[in-house]
């Protein structure tokens, strides 16, 4: 009962965080990011596809729905956050196995889920009364375990620069009980602003090196801002330049970049 208390305690501090103000979402890929994103004070954090995928050596959306679950159990088990979770399609063919995948993420404690409407085996966005039955069926499952839906329109990531139709999506998805909209890839901060006014729901914008910043985003109305891969990737960046520092110079300078060891013994527990 107590687990169950806590639990329910942390998914309600992430509902309440969607209720007004913005708020920075980080994507750690393994349990010790997820401790230091904590650490750094974070207030929740949520999954990345391709960073926990680029952890077990694959590319994105090779993972299998047990590794992600099992993935979530360790984090919901390490932090005393939130965690959202990248579910990419719901790691099924119809939307009983979706509702059976945001279950098994609902058990292993997670406080969000998303649910993507790009089908990476037909290599396509799927047709968007698809996309809202998946959603609508991940939304039964969310509303009796207190989860945010996150119903995600990825036209931006596959080239489809293509506003009233991800604006359509994100409407149908939350007319389907979605309680948070993201539409990945969008830089612009006049379309953000337009994705704010009309699609009447929280907005989720992927934090990029081309986009605004968080503060901009806080003054067009955008309520989440998280950062899909990208810390992954600036952390598997610097062990490159720094194990070839070390192969072509045989000298040690990226130390001088390293974690402090505070930092480091009270995030991990010395």
């Amino acid at each position: 009962m107590r687990l169950r208390s806590m639990i329910e305690d942390i998914r309600g501090t992430f509902r309440r965080l969607h209720a007004s103000g913005t708020f920075v979402l980080p994507n750690p890929w393994d349990v010790p990011s997820a401790k230091l994103l904590e650490h750094l004070g974070f207030p929740a954090l949520a999954t990345t596809s391709s960073g926990f995928a680029a952890s077990l050596g694959r590319a994105d959306q090779h993972v299998t729905r047990d590794e992600l679950v099992g993935h979530v159990a360790l984090l919901a088990a390490a932090v005393r956050v939130p965690i959202s979770v990248d579910a990419e399609r719901g790691y099924a063919a119809d939307p009983a196995g979706v509702a059976e995948t945001v279950r098994l993420l609902a058990e292993a404690g997670a406080s969000g889920v998303s649910i993507e409407d790009y089908d990476p085996d037909a290599g396509h966005i799927e047709p968007v009364e698809a996309a809202a039955e998946r959603i609508a069926a991940a939304a039964s499952v969310c509303r009796q375990h207190g989860l945010v839906l996150t119903g995600r329109a990825e036209n931006h990531l596959y080239g489809i620069a293509d506003l009233p139709d991800t604006i359509a999506r994100l409407s149908a998805y939350r007319e389907a009980g979605a309680s948070c909209l993201y539409a990945p890839g969008l830089t612009d901060l006049g379309d953000i602003a337009r994705v704010v006014a009309e699609v009447g729901a929280p907005v989720n914008v992927l934090a990029m090196r081309t986009g605004p910043s968080v503060p901009q985003l806080a003054g067009a109305g955008v309520r989440r801002v998280s950062t899909g891969g990208s810390l992954a990737w600036a952390a598997y960046g610097a062990l490159a330049d720094a194990a070839t520092e070390l192969r072509e110079t045989g000298t040690s300078t990226y130390l001088d970049r390293a974690l402090p060891r505070p930092i480091r013994d009270a995030a991990f527990g010395a």
